[in-house]
């Protein structure tokens, strides 16, 4: 596993609100990260973005499963595992993801691919009861 892969791996996996300036040991100065809602261009806003979400929630870990690596780049399966307090009652959430990374000393693409509805709708109140209905009535 190449140095670049294998910081990522192993500080995502410690990764917490104390300790997010680690993401400056990962990332590029100018960082390109997306995902379903974000898309956010250097260090300094990607430091903001993980701060906002470490603020809203009142735990979350990132669970690495697979890694498969080829040249400069890399794809890491992972789940995603949080508590947020308007969330699924406050309880834990788990979301299945996969992030698709592009390194030379440091990541200097990242882009996560996971199912936001999972993430966020199914887990509303109101809403998540609507969206599983309808992914039942789907599946028949």
């Amino acid at each position: 596993m190449s140095p670049a892969l294998a910081v990522f791996c192993r500080e995502y996996q410690r990764l917490s609100a104390t300790n997010l300036q680690v993401l400056r040991d990962i990332y590029a100065p100018d960082i390109s990260f997306s995902d379903p809602a974000h898309h956010i261009q250097g260090i300094a806003a990607l430091l903001s973005y993980f701060e906002g979400l470490f603020t809203r929630v009142t735990s979350c870990r990132f669970d690495i499963e697979q890694v498969m690596e080829q040249g400069d780049e890399a794809f890491v399966r992972w789940q995603m595992v949080f508590c947020h307090p308007r969330l699924n009652g406050g309880k834990e959430v788990q979301v299945p993801g996969v992030s698709h990374l592009r390194f030379a000393e440091l990541v200097y693409e990242h882009t996560d691919y996971f199912d936001m509805g999972a993430m966020l709708y199914e887990q509303l109140p109101l809403l998540g009861g609507v969206i599983r209905a309808l992914k039942r009535r789907l599946d028949q």
